[in-house]
């Protein structure tokens, strides 16, 4: 492919992690004021898997081969099931805004998690996780999650699993192109759907046009579009470069939030955005200075 053409498509597919990817908590907090979390994720993942699964074995795309379906029910397992899964549960008791910022730490997990691949972390990328840190316990002790260890654990755990996740699908035997992404998708969506069977949820009596338009939304943008970007991203640039809009999702999220959702920050929320967001740049930045090219 000509440098300049995948350079467009580099930007283009960022925009879309940065943008959409931002607007989807809110998407998520609408959804599920109707479907239970579980249910709502894996009705997300697992349609718009098979969408882009059928639409490539139509164009011609080969099935993959046991291996590839192997990597790719590893990464839809760690991603979209346990990663986003999780963040929709947590979202049940916190803003789309704050869940946005916990989240904002993943280019610190992954630099951490690029360790296990030879990646050395730099001075300046350990001092970033500090700081990151540093803000992710402002926001436990002063914010939202004051008094919720539960939910701050969990979405720790969101942004660990979707890091290692997504460091680990380089490695891994994968199907090409966008049947990588169809591949997790679905394998991710189905996963999460037994998850809600086992935990009891139930498909809802009624469904209101929020929740409708919103889930929309999350098939179609947020994951047949912004999924797929990010899976092109893994696969073209440094996996700390393809996670790069967790710098700018938090803030999207919280405008989104405040426009449409009346939702509002603390101060102390504020200022552990702030210091989260200077943690992520010291570990981008950093990761940036090595003489590894961005594709």
């Amino acid at each position: 492919m000509p440098s300049k053409n995948q350079t467009f498509l580099i930007i283009a597919a960022l925009f879309c992690t940065y943008f959409i990817w931002g607007s989807t908590y809110l998407a998520i907090k609408f959804g599920i004021e109707s479907f239970p979390p579980f249910l709502m994720g894996g009705i997300r993942f697992t349609v718009a898997g098979i969408l882009l699964y059928v639409v490539k074995r139509f164009l011609g795309e080969p099935n993959p081969t046991r291996q590839q379906w192997l990597g790719a029910t590893i990464v839809g397992i760690l991603l979209p099931a346990m990663g986003n899964g999780t963040v929709c549960y947590v979202q049940q008791t916190v803003s789309s805004g704050v869940a946005a910022l916990a989240i904002a730490t993943v280019p610190i997990w992954m630099a951490i998690f690029s360790s296990f691949w030879g990646h050395k972390i730099r001075g300046r990328e350990w001092l970033g996780v500090a700081i990151g840190f540093v803000g992710i316990a402002m926001l436990n002790f002063g914010g939202s999650l004051h008094g919720q260890l539960s939910s701050a654990f969990l979405l720790v755990f969101a942004a660990a699993t979707w890091s290692f996740g997504s460091v680990w699908g380089k490695y891994l035997s994968m199907p090409s192109g966008l049947m990588a992404p169809a591949c997790q998708m679905l394998t991710g969506g189905i996963a999460l759907l037994i998850f809600s069977t086992l935990q009891g949820e139930q498909y809802p009596s009624a469904i209101s046009l929020k929740s409708w338009v919103a889930m929309l939304f999350l098939i179609v943008l947020g994951s047949l579009v912004a999924y797929s970007a990010y899976q092109y991203l893994l696969k073209t640039v440094r996996p700390l470069v393809a996670s790069s809009n967790t710098f700018v999702n938090p803030i999207v999220a919280f405008a989104v939030g405040i426009w449409l959702a009346n939702e509002y920050l603390t101060t102390i929320e504020y200022a552990a955005l702030a210091v989260i967001l200077v943690g992520v740049f010291l570990v981008l930045s950093a990761s940036g200075d090595n003489k590894e090219k961005l594709s």
